[in-house]
């Protein structure tokens, strides 16, 4: 086991004691340090990204990847698809935009409108765009790298990570109280991740007082820290971090004050 995979999984195990422990918290008055839970569940949402990046990374370094055919290197990532936690589709590009999926086999779309695309052909990895899937239809998180052959960009290996369902596995792991709201931004103030389902991919500065948009140009603009706003009729404190992993990602842990 990595020493990285080590950390996250003595945190997480440190976490999900301490989130048993809080339902007792009214009698017995023991408090969970919320920077604890931040750190936890940005390390899962980090280590889950980062491991399908090592992964493609690996199978673009096959000889099968490299000869840019979709038949030989469909097999291997088909298998992937169905080992991942988070029902991702995979895709194998070509530099001209055309693509398969692990979704739907050859596509009649393109990806040369992403805005991601372009780093792709420049020979350099894509980690935390969000999209609208179009193997899927489903808001989704882009962890792609380049295939490179005799020192050319041949094509392409990109996992589409469903923000859903990473959402539902960083609510099943901790198991957080009603009073505990966590999302993700990227650095447009997008929503990546959240524990409302609802609110994924939408930009919290515009749904709210002028308390949280402020909140939100804090975040957005500090490595960590602790901010109040209101919200929704109830005071909140949020505590933040920018994430080292994951490209202009900054991670977020919501306390509701209690009426």
């Amino acid at each position: 086991m990595s020493r990285r995979s080590f950390l996250v999984s003595s945190t997480l195990f440190a976490v999900a004691a301490a989130t048993k422990v809080q339902a007792d918290t009214a009698s017995s008055g023991f408090k969970v340090d919320g920077h604890v839970v931040l750190n936890a569940y940005q390390a899962l949402v980090e280590e889950h990204l980062t491991n399908a990046l090592s992964a493609i990374r690996a199978l673009a370094a096959t000889s099968d990847a490299q000869t840019a055919s979709w038949t030989s290197i469909g097999p291997a990532l088909n298998r992937l698809s169905q080992d991942w936690k988070t029902d991702a589709a995979i895709w194998f590009a070509q530099p001209d935009g055309s693509y398969f999926s692990t979704a739907g086999g050859k596509s009649s779309s393109t990806l040369l409108d992403r805005d991601y695309f372009p780093n792709l052909t420049s020979g350099h990895d894509v980690l935390g765009s969000l999209v609208v899937s179009k193997s899927t239809g489903q808001p989704s998180i882009i962890v792609a790298t380049p295939v490179i052959h005799e020192g050319h960009v041949v094509a392409a290996i990109g996992i589409s990570v469903s923000s859903l369902l990473m959402s539902k596995l960083v609510a099943k792991e901790f198991g957080f109280p009603d009073d505990l709201i966590f999302y993700a931004m990227n650095s447009k103030g997008q929503t990546a991740i959240h524990a409302d389902a609802s609110k994924i991919f939408q930009f919290p500065a515009t749904l709210g007082q002028t308390s949280l948009q402020s909140a939100v140009a804090t975040i957005l603009s500090q490595p960590q820290g602790t901010v109040e706003y209101s919200f929704s009729g109830t005071q909140r404190t949020a505590i933040f971090s920018k994430s080292e992993a994951i490209p202009g990602w900054h991670f977020v842990l919501v306390q509701i004050a209690k009426s």
